[in-house]
């Protein structure tokens, strides 16, 4: 058994081999992957990825990240491609076809009924005197210096260029068709990542009641009304108006300061100009506003007119944080 300092050794070896690997495919990059993005964005029809082995295990992510952020996308195996699946292909489609040698048997026999159909072939090669490399339209050079692989031959840093090349071909593409954030969320509407990008205020402070006290309010009614809704804060609204808020840190700081509370009202104890939020805004910009101002509520206001408290419980809950 090797000791932890030698499997340190052979880890930080494993990651420089291969960001020597993706920082190789830098000076690859030519004019002719301009073209390419343009041919992907003008086509009508999808991008059809395909590969063999531990090439296709890589289309099929680079497919899940296309179709994420606006390429419409599918895989094709390459060897189920020539047992039947060719159909996948329609008129206007586009291939992408992945491999390290371009000269797996698959390949060559696949290639062929792609020309013969006239649809563009992209080769994702890492060698440019392949089969692969001759025959597609453009070619994208993901040749790496070697594997990280001590033997030189398990699929490790040529699989990791063709992911960094596909991330590549995602992140150009996403940016020349001006794709945003709420495009995204579009794609991205279960798990907390689409909650962060869509879920708004108003989905939130709805759920929870409307506490609410008047300046004259005596202390009493203020904690009954804290209490009661257990949000931690009442709002004070005096004519429709919001003056302020008393939280539960405010009733324990009364609590230290006076010796008898009979007399205050909520004027007395409350904070003035509390922090407010539209409902309209994003649940992220609530947890943002919170954490910025170090506190656990918010008063939802829209155009000054009292609607709610939005508490961080309720972002924890929809799994925000």
């Amino acid at each position: 058994m090797k000791t932890n300092s030698e499997i340190l050794n052979i880890a930080r070896r494993t990651l420089q081999t291969e960001v020597e690997g993706i920082s190789g495919l830098i000076p690859r990059l030519n004019n002719d992957f301009g073209v390419i993005i343009k041919h992907i964005i003008d086509t009508n029809g999808r991008v059809v990825i395909t590969g063999v082995g531990k090439s296709a295990l890589i289309a099929q992510k680079i497919v899940a990240t296309f179709n994420s952020t606006g390429t419409p996308s599918i895989f094709m195996h390459a060897a189920d491609a020539i047992h039947g699946d060719l159909g996948i292909i329609q008129k206007d489609d586009l291939v992408i076809c992945i491999s390290k040698s371009g000269n797996t048997s698959e390949i060559k026999v696949l290639v062929p009924f792609l020309k013969q159909a006239g649809t563009l072939l992209i080769g994702m090669v890492g060698d440019l005197s392949s089969y692969l490399a001759q025959q597609a339209d453009f070619v994208l050079d993901t040749t790496v210096d070697k594997e990280a692989c001590p033997h030189n031959l398990a699929p490790t840093t040529s699989t990791t260029a063709q992911l960094a090349m596909g991330d590549v071909l995602a992140v150009c593409l996403l940016e020349c068709r001006e794709f945003t954030s709420q495009d995204f969320a579009r794609y991205h509407p279960g798990g907390s990542l689409g909650k962060r990008l869509y879920l708004k205020v108003k989905d939130l402070y709805i759920n929870n009641n409307k506490p609410e006290v008047n300046p004259d309010s005596p202390i009493k009614e203020v904690i009954v009304e804290i209490t009661k809704n257990r949000l931690g804060a009442v709002t004070v609204v005096n004519d429709n108006k919001i003056e302020g808020i008393i939280t539960d840190g405010d009733i324990r700081r009364m609590m230290e300061k006076y010796n008898t509370f009979d007399r205050l009202t909520a004027k007395d104890i409350m904070g003035t100009s509390p922090r407010q939020i539209a409902s309209t805004e994003l649940a992220l910009n609530a947890l943002e506003l919170m954490r910025g101002n170090n506190i656990t509520q918010l008063i939802v206001a829209d155009k000054g007119v009292y609607k709610g408290i939005i508490h961080l419980h309720d972002l924890l809950r929809e799994g925000i944080i």
